[in-house]
């Protein structure tokens, strides 16, 4: 038997007579017997089940309703412990009010307790136990009612509420509501110890999530994508099923929301369970539906997630299986991906650098370091890269490729490039001023694509040209092949106005993308970088393996530029050997270690008081 409680705590020191005794027995303190006739007549006939107590406990009078309710004679119940007829003596918080009430010392107990009928079947029911006064005609002391209330149908309507509050009305599954409250259960419950098995103390989560359900909403209606979810959901439950019957386990499969699940493995035997169990899902959902006569097929993302229970919150486990997902659908879908530690570490790494990005910019935690391009003819510096770098407070000195593309996602490489372009040409007129005698030095900057659509990049060219004073000449703009390559309307005509105002164009990175030279002629690009991949393949020194088809396609780039009217820049140059091939082909302008790392512009400017001129035993130290 179970059941519940309540009811005001025991309140000590108090005697029979101060505690307020029911209606009824108030009534009959003082009653003429005619009137005591009628009250027992009432007791006996009454359709609450009811009956007196002793101080002891015992029965001392029962009413027809509360044996039939126990299934016996109302005589049989005379003399019979209280407690063991309706299960009160069955933990001692029950056993300790009820006794508190049965000496006076409180003036009132209610619990619920599930009951058994003498032909078997289970009841629920409502017992009520309050002390009386004794009756001015009885020199006996005052009882205890009890009283006991079938409450069946009351409890099979809140379970039927409660299902419906907890399950999911399209595919009849738990709920968000109720898988949240059986993964607390299960993170909070220590897990079962026995001493002839391995204890786990584990548990598990596939998170998945249905690739392309919202086409099949879109065009097929709503109805049918609730059709999908429910034969969705009956797959899902036999693939738990199986592997729950396979191995002992207890599974819980729910829908979350929309079109995604849940499958919650408690007492996991370990991560290999949990990636069985992915990939049985992923083959069971490839296989098409057949639903009101249409075929669908569906995939999933799985994001899975297995760990010891302890330590584990259900707020953490949720944050993995949700980033393990993400990470399955950005690497290509209808797949499952574990979760991953160290891959986690990087994206928290990049979150916390997302959210410092923009403050860094207002601070002035950005330098420039430069970088020379050299021409393959004479060995003389042309012009420098501009190469920015974050002085990070926490992850100290971070290359670009650590957060440009952040800032790209966010909009902040907008801030972040006009900063680069001013100092940038602030630094390059700076040269030209210190140095009137050399020939002045062109700066190239990269800009992102996303600057060309989200600010006005011609504007702020032209106003950081005029307050710099360097000549647009001296400028290049580097975009990537594929910001370029498809270029129409506002970028085209940005492109358009910056080399009309005599800024070069230059495409980076070229050859990794289009590589269209045809689409190139009608863009206003003057310059080629060719991607470094190309250009190692033309190492023959350190045991390195050059490419032969490296070679002729970097040499038909260069014809063909050339052809268009384009110079070209060889980009991550190492050896001298690289460099000479490279001279022959006809590439105009080299870039890399060779000649220099990125430094700072105060070694740029003893450069060029040297004479302008980079080679391996002409740059500076320790570049």
């Amino acid at each position: 038997m179970s059941g519940t409680s309540e009811g005001p705590e025991p309140q000590a020191g108090r005697t029979l007579g101060a505690v307020r005794p029911p209606v009824t027995e108030r009534h009959t303190a003082g009653a003429s017997p005619s009137e005591l006739r009628d009250y027992r007549a009432a007791f006996r006939v009454s359709v609450l089940a009811m009956a007196v107590l002793d101080h002891e406990g015992q029965i001392v009078n029962a009413n027809d309703a509360l044996a039939g309710l126990l299934g016996t004679d109302a005589a049989a119940l005379a003399a019979q412990p209280a407690a063991d007829l309706v299960d009160l003596a069955s933990d001692d918080r029950t056993w300790h009010a009820y006794h508190e009430v049965l000496h006076g010392r409180r003036s009132r107990f209610r619990c619920t307790r599930r009951l058994k009928h003498a032909d078997g079947r289970s009841l629920w029911a409502e017992i009520t136990v309050v002390p009386m006064e004794a009756s001015s005609t009885d020199t006996a002391t005052g009882g205890v009612l009890l009283s006991v209330a079938d409450i069946s149908d009351r409890r099979e309507l809140q379970k039927r509420l409660r299902h419906l509050q907890m399950h999911d009305p399209v595919t009849r599954l738990p709920n968000r509501t109720l898988f949240f409250e059986r993964l607390s259960a299960a993170l909070d419950t220590p897990p079962f110890q026995d001493d002839s098995l391995p204890a786990h103390g584990r548990i598990g989560l596939c998170y998945l999530d249905l690739d392309g359900f919202k086409a099949v909403n879109d065009t097929m209606g709503h109805r049918m994508g609730d059709r999908l979810l429910a034969a969705v959901a009956g797959r899902l439950t036999d693939c738990a099923e199986r592997d729950g019957s396979d191995r002992s386990g207890s599974h819980l499969v729910a829908r979350l929301g929309g079109d995604e699940f849940a499958i919650l493995v408690e007492d996991s035997t370990g991560t290999p369970q949990l990636t069985e169990l992915a990939n049985a899902v992923l083959v069971s959902l490839q296989q098409p539906f057949d639903l009101a006569g249409q075929r669908l097929s569906v995939s999933a993302s799985i994001g899975v997630v297995e760990r010891a229970s302890a330590g584990t919150s259900p707020t953490g486990l949720m944050q993995a299986a949700d980033t393990t997902l993400y990470w399955a659908k950005e690497d290509g879908k209808a797949r499952w991906t574990l979760f991953d530690p160290e891959r986690n570490a990087h994206r928290m790494t990049r979150q916390a650098l997302s959210s410092t990005l923009r403050p860094a910019v207002e601070r002035g935690e950005f330098t420039l370091e430069y970088q020379p391009l050299v021409c393959m003819a004479d060995g003389a510096v042309r012009g420098v890269e501009a190469l920015v770098r974050w002085n990070h407070p926490q992850f100290g000195r971070l290359a670009p490729n650590r957060f440009v593309a952040i800032a790209e996602e966010d909009g902040t490489i907008v801030q972040l490039g006009r900063w680069v372009l001013r100092t940038a040409c602030r630094q390059a007129r700076r040269w030209q001023l210190d140095h009137p005698d050399e020939p002045p030095l062109f700066i190239s900057v990269n800009v992102a694509v996303r600057q060309v659509w989200d600010s006005d990049l011609v504007a702020d060219v032209a106003e950081i040209l005029t307050e710099t004073g360097l000549d647009a000449g001296l400028l290049q703009l580097e975009l990537t092949e594929s910001a370029v390559m498809g270029s129409a309307g506002r970028p085209l005509r940005a492109l358009q106005a910056l080399s009309d105002m005599g800024v070069r164009i230059a495409i980076d990175d070229f050859g990794t993308g289009y590589s269209n030279l045809a689409y190139l002629s009608r863009l206003p690009v003057s310059v080629l970088k060719l991607d470094g991949s190309f250009v190692r393949g033309f190492r023959y020194d350190d045991g390195a393996h050059p490419s032969p088809a490296d070679e002729t396609i970097v040499e038909a780039m260069v014809q063909l530029a050339h052809r268009l009217g384009l110079t070209v820049t060889a980009e991550c140059v190492e050896t001298a050997g690289q460099a000479e091939r490279l001279r022959r082909i006809g590439c105009d302008t080299g870039q890399g270690w060779l000649y220099s790392r990125a430094v700072a512009p105060e070694r740029i400017a003893e450069l060029i008081g040297a004479g302008a001129k980079s080679s391996p035993s002409s740059s500076p130290s320790g570049v």
